[in-house]
């Protein structure tokens, strides 16, 4: 592991302190965005790539929930490479779609529950920061764990809400990066920022018709169908499947 020592090590950026672990994590991170913005295979390896970079960056300042949350990504980014190439291989391309509103009752209670319970955990182990670390620095990690946990997943199944999630990781991620003087780490997440927003445009635009269930247009999708009928309209019962 001594040939790679010089990742722990740190340089100027424009005058601030920079870890090459972060520098190149969140470069990594960045390629990664930009080719889930595409639809890219390659962004799976790229993102376990990036990962491995950013657990050492973590380790580095004793971010204990960030560290955690980039060995979670490894794990869940190789499910995804998986998924996605069993869905090109059956469709031809990675089709993505808006989830119902079951699914999105389910990430956005998955994140508020999960944010509380790892935050209960992060403060009684005191791997968090540092011992007797505020609450709110302890829920900021802990948020941002869960919330990866959950745009990793959503990413796999193909929701546009995926980048939703991605961008409440983002408002928390700048702040926290700074407090903890990853300070490129903060830069990459404001870029991030932007990213997400056009993801969100580019896949809400490629979503199929027949399973948008966009909180602008409700709409109900049935599983394993290909009519969908808007909400309180008449049903299409007798369409065979």
């Amino acid at each position: 592991m001594s040939a790679f020592h010089w990742l722990n090590e740190q340089f100027s950026f424009f005058g601030l302190p920079v870890y090459w672990s972060d520098f190149l994590g969140n470069l990594l991170a960045l390629a990664t965005v930009w080719l889930a913005l595409r639809r890219s295979l390659v962004a799976w390896p790229v993102q376990i790539l990036g990962s491995v970079l950013l657990l050492i960056a973590s380790l580095n300042v004793h971010l204990g929930g960030n560290a955690a949350r980039q060995i979670v990504i490894i794990v869940s980014a190789s499910w995804g490479w998986a998924t996605w190439k069993r869905s090109r291989e059956q469709e031809g391309t990675i089709n993505v779609r808006w989830a119902s509103s079951r699914e999105r009752a389910a990430l956005i209670a998955a994140m508020v529950l999960g944010t509380a319970v790892f935050g209960a955990v992060l403060r009684w182990t005191d791997a968090s920061f540092y011992p007797g670390a505020p609450l709110w620095m302890v829920l900021a990690d802990a948020w941002i764990f869960i919330g990866s946990i959950l745009a990793m997943y959503s990413q796999a199944r193909r929701y546009v809400e995926f980048w939703f999630v991605w961008l409440a990781v983002d408002l928390v991620g700048v702040p926290l990066a700074v407090h903890s003087e990853l300070y490129f780490s903060g830069i990459v997440y404001g870029i991030f920022f932007v990213m997400v927003l056009l993801g969100i445009r580019d896949w809400a635009s490629r979503s199929k018709p027949q399973e948008i269930a966009s909180p602008l247009e409700p709409a109900v999708l049935v599983e394993g169908r290909d009519d969908v009928r808007p909400a309180g309209g008449p049903s299409r019962a007798g369409v065979p499947d």
